[in-house]
């Protein structure tokens, strides 16, 4: 596949793009968080690259190559192994119209996911999951459209043996009580609206990543209230989202007992150190592994 230029990218439609390539990426590394930071790492390197020979036919499909190698480093890293690319062309052929398995691989856990090798795992979230064409997933993969099918069919397969035993959600060790009582003071301040309080709670080096928006550290980071102190609507409580303390958010409109987006936090000397707010990635919520703590 040829490499896109910064204009080719920049025709495709991000907003609807995102959210799938979120997707994608959270079903590879089983991380609504790392799979953020691998979506932004891609679009940041595609926006970057020099300009191609000859125009791309398909950015979109381009844009998951590079999201999908950055998954795969992330678990080479993770693994400090290189991953297993399991990419054998076998007589099995997949049933490209088999809406069963493309049912059992959208209801599928994380840790299910988790479960298939690579190439497997990326052949059933491309094709059931994200309903791309074998053709499709090949490019994206840069592999032959046979390798794809066997990859399917082996995926399919393994995820219906793992729903038979069942594979129970991630755990987590619990949140310790000193930074329970933080977060439960900082989700108290937020309900009361009193963002000058909450200004003093920052570090001074704090750092804010407002996912598809901004970065900022410092004292900039004072200013990110603002925008929560001219709006309304909003009910915050105390949560995990993979095991971190998060402030869960339901906006008044918002499907009933189940918030709208999260803000993960962290603390260092009793004070707020990062923030990640995912205001303006909401389809991080879909596949978001969370917990409501008791208030």
């Amino acid at each position: 596949m040829t490499r896109a230029a910064p204009s080719a990218i920049q025709s495709v439609d991000l907003e609807r793009l995102r959210p799938r390539l979120h997707r994608y990426c959270t079903r590879m590394v089983a991380s609504v968080l790392d799979a953020e930071d691998i979506v932004q790492d891609a679009l940041v390197r595609a926006l970057e690259s020099p300009p191609p020979d000859r125009p791309i036919d398909n950015p979109e499909g381009w844009l998951f190559r590079i999201a999908h190698n950055l998954a795969l480093d992330l678990l080479r890293r993770r693994a400090r192994a290189p991953a297993v690319r399991d990419e054998d062309e076998v007589d099995a052929i997949a049933d490209a119209h088999d809406e069963q398995a493309r049912r059992e691989a959208t209801s599928a856990s994380l840790p299910a996911f988790m479960r298939l090798p690579p190439a497997q795992r990326s052949a059933v979230i491309l094709f059931d999951v994200l309903d791309y064409s074998a053709d499709e997933v090949s490019d994206i993969l840069d592999t032959t459209v046979p390798a794809v099918k066997s990859a399917l069919q082996r995926g399919r397969g393994r995820l219906r043996e793992l729903a038979g035993h069942g594979t129970g959600a991630a755990t987590h060790a619990a949140l310790p009580d000193a930074e329970r009582r933080l977060l439960q003071r900082y989700v108290d301040l937020f309900n009361a609206r009193d963002f000058d309080a909450l200004r003093e709670t920052l570090a001074a080096d704090v750092r804010l990543d407002l996912a598809n928006r901004l970065r900022l550290q410092g004292a900039a980071v004072g200013e990110y209230f603002t925008r929560y102190g001219q709006s309304t609507g909003w009910t915050a409580w105390p949560g995990l989202v993979e095991g971190l303390p998060a402030v869960l958010i339901r906006q008044s409109d918002g499907a009933p007992g189940r918030p709208d987006y999260f803000v993960v936090l962290g603390w260092a000397d009793g004070r707020v150190a990062s923030i990640r707010d995912f205001l303006f990635a909401r389809y991080a919520m879909q596949d978001a592994e969370y917990v409501c703590l008791p208030e």
